[in-house]
């Protein structure tokens, strides 16, 4: 008879979720510049030729709106390319037509105009926080895809994006936000609450897309669990479906060496009040 105990069963290892493969860091961000240069011939082109550009970015908190946008804008002129995100309305925004408000931050000629959030805070969180009667949701759903109609009979060129993030992804985001001093104040009690409504705010979401992804104004998803992919994503998508050209810029012609007439004399050094040399305390002994 065998005296050989029976070892324990072995406890079936968790299943780790499969890795979704990584651009590197470098490619990243050889291919975000390669973009953001796009972006500026873009700029020019919308500049030159009067067009009017917005951009709607759309999705649940932490889905990476900010940062993409923030990437867009990195090298653009602010006096043609501008951010839109609007605070809560005021008691007399409450009183206008509901577009009232967006309408003023839409473009003149040559213009681009990057709505943080838009017109569409009526179809998520007003719906789901109870911010407006059923009645206001249904005339939203009703009214807005006549008034983008309207803004592309004017001319305007409309792109709406939907950035998604998983419920876990949106979690460790949160998570990252608590006690990142630089961060902190992306995290608001609207924010966590939205982690409780999470199915609140997808049926939400998908019975907005039912009434406004229209043939002439589509909604684009970007999916955004990793942050460098959609960013990428989305930037080269905007720029694939707007047909531009590169503009021919005027020759700046610098001169050779700096015009000086001998009738100036700068003011003595005491007269003016400089900044501490902060930059030389960090330096050390070196």
């Amino acid at each position: 008879m065998s005296t050989a105990t029976k070892s324990p069963k072995a406890k079936p290892a968790k299943s780790a979720e499969p890795k979704v493969p990584k651009i590197s860091d470098e490619v990243y961000r050889a291919e975000l510049f390669r973009l953001q240069t796009e972006f500026v011939k873009l700029q020019e082109w919308v500049r030159h030729t009067g067009q009017r550009l917005v951009v709607i970015f759309e999705g649940r908190d932490g889905a990476g709106k900010g940062g993409t946008i923030k990437r867009i804008t990195e090298y653009l002129n602010p006096r043609v390319a501008r951010i839109a995100a609007l605070p809560a309305p005021t008691d007399r925004e409450r009183g206008q037509w509901y577009y009232q408000r967006y309408i003023a931050h839409l473009p003149a000629k040559g213009e681009i105009v990057l709505f943080d959030r838009s017109w569409y805070n009526r179809a998520g969180v007003e719906k789901v926080m109870g911010f407006c009667t059923p009645q206001e949701h249904a005339l939203f759903l009703r009214q807005t895809p006549i008034f983008e109609q309207m803004l592309i009979d004017d001319g305007i060129l409309l792109r709406k994006y939907w950035f998604s993030v998983s419920a876990n992804e949106q979690l460790r985001r949160f998570k990252a936000r608590l006690n990142d001093p630089v961060r902190q104040w992306k995290l608001s009690p609207m924010d966590t609450e939205s982690l409780y409504r999470r199915e609140d705010y997808s049926r939400a979401k998908d019975e907005m897309m039912v009434h406004t992804d229209t043939p002439v104004s589509p909604w684009y998803v970007v999916e955004s669990d990793i942050k460098k992919h959609a960013r990428l994503n989305m930037m080269a998508h905007l720029l694939a479906s707007i047909e531009y050209h590169d503009v021919e810029r005027p020759h700046v012609k610098l001169p050779k060496t700096p015009v000086v007439s001998g009738n100036y004399q700068r003011p003595p050094r005491e007269l003016s009040k400089y900044v501490d040399d902060y930059a030389a305390t960090l330096m050390g002994d070196s």
